[in-house]
Formats: structure tokens, C-alpha cells, sequence
């Protein structure tokens, strides 16, 4: 009786599955089609990507080499090229360098807009966008007038950001081109109180301090008020 009983327990699942397979077969076996051809499209567009990484590698190595021989203007369509087909790494290294090209070449003009262009572009990090504001402001010193230069570096000014002392630099001395010789010191006097300040620029600081000084005298302390001296003082 047992025996009989497995039997027909095992008939029944065999039907069972028979019926299954018949009704689901072909999905699972579309399913597995799909699998295999998933996992050799992922392992053939990984080797694709590689190929176009090497490629693009090549190719700015190249622009670079274009760049080094003093070749600018051909080395600017090179990097052109690879930040135009380049994966996302490639085209920003490219427009950076072609930005840096663009100034070595002379086109202060090219430049300038080159690097506002990167320092705009929200797909880019807070890091790389001020490296570039940066570099535009160090253009746009020249050309700008004081108060539209101030707000250029407005941001790169603000407590905490690594570019200040450097961009306070900038400011100073845009100040000191029209003359504006309190603005000018009170840049240079955000240097000296940032805690860590690099050697030459703490250095060019205190030159342009002593300048300005030079112009409108030292700055009254606190104590001294408009800088005379108080009554019942000494001589």
C-alpha cells in the first residue's frame, strides 16, 4: 500500500511538472537567453569602454606632446577632440589643459572665457569650479574694473575656502591699480589673518603692504584712535 501511494505521489508530480514546463518552459529558457546575452553585452561594452579609455589616452598624450613642443594651436584641436569624445575623465583633464593652451598662446581673451566656461559648469566639483574661477580671475585682474572684479572673486574670498589668501592676493592688487589703498589693505590684512598661509604669498603680502603704506601711512590702532596722540601722552 505504501508503495502504491509513492508511486502515485510520484506520478503526480511528475505530471505536475510536465504541465509546469509546458506552460512556463519557454519562459525560462527566454529568461536564460536573456541572461546569457545580458552578461555578454555588460563583458563586451566593459572591453568597449577600455578600448575607447586607451584610445582617447593615446590621443591626449598626443595633444600634450603638441602642447610641450610649443605647438599650441594644434594641441588645443587635439584636446578639443578628446573633450568632445572622450569618456567623462578625459574631457574634463582636456578642457582644463586646453584652457591653460589657450592662455599660453596668448588669447587672454580665449582664455578667460575657457576657464569661466569650466568654473560654470555645474557637472564639475566645487574643487575643480573655483580652480577655475581662479585661473579666470587671474585674467580678469588685469582687464576688470575693482568693484566687478570683487564680486568675480567673491566667492573664493568667503572663510574656509583654500583660495582665499590667493584670491585676496588678486584683490589687493586690483585695488591698489585704481588706487583704492583701504580696500587693498584690507585684503592683504585677510592674508595675515588666515592660519595657514603659503611662504610667497605671505611674502608678496607684506611687499604690498609696505606699498600701501607708503601711501596712506600705517593703519591707527585702536588705542590711538585717528593715530594722533592723546592728551597727558609723551613727548
Amino acid at each position: 500500500m505504501v508503495d502504491l501511494f509513492n508511486e502515485v505521489s510520484e506520478d503526480l508530480r511528475r505530471d505536475r511538472l510536465n504541465r509546469l514546463w509546458a506552460r512556463y518552459g519557454l519562459y525560462v529558457i527566454a529568461l536564460a537567453v536573456l541572461i546569457v546575452l545580458a552578461t555578454a553585452g555588460w563583458r563586451a561594452w566593459l572591453y568597449y569602454e577600455k578600448e575607447q579609455a586607451d584610445a582617447t589616452a593615446v590621443d591626449y598624450i598626443a595633444a600634450v606632446a603638441k602642447a610641450n613642443e610649443g605647438d599650441h594651436k594644434a594641441a588645443i584641436a587635439a584636446l578639443d577632440a578628446v573633450a568632445a569624445k572622450g569618456p567623462s575623465g578625459y574631457t574634463t583633464l582636456a578642457r582644463f589643459r586646453a584652457a591653460a593652451e589657450t592662455m599660453a598662446s596668448g588669447d587672454e581673451e580665449g582664455a578667460l572665457k575657457a576657464w569661466q566656461a569650466l568654473a560654470d559648469d555645474r557637472s564639475l566639483s566645487a574643487e575643480l569650479k573655483d580652480l577655475a574661477r581662479y585661473r579666470a580671475a587671474m585674467i580678469a585682474v588685469d582687464s576688470e574694473d575693482y568693484d566687478t572684479f570683487s564680486k568675480r572673486v567673491a566667492s573664493l574670498t568667503t572663510d574656509g575656502n583654500p583660495w582665499k589668501p590667493y584670491a585676496e592676493e588678486l584683490k589687493a592688487i586690483s585695488a591698489i591699480k585704481v588706487q583704492k589703498w583701504e580696500d587693498a589693505r584690507t585684503a592683504l590684512e585677510a592674508i595675515t589673518h588666515e592660519m595657514s598661509v603659503p611662504q610667497d604669498v605671505e611674502s608678496r603680502a607684506q611687499i604690498l603692504m609696505e606699498l600701501v603704506t607708503g601711501k596712506i601711512g600705517p593703519k591707527p590702532d585702536a588705542a590711538g584712535g585717528n593715530g594722533e596722540k592723546k592728551e597727558g601722552s609723551g613727548t
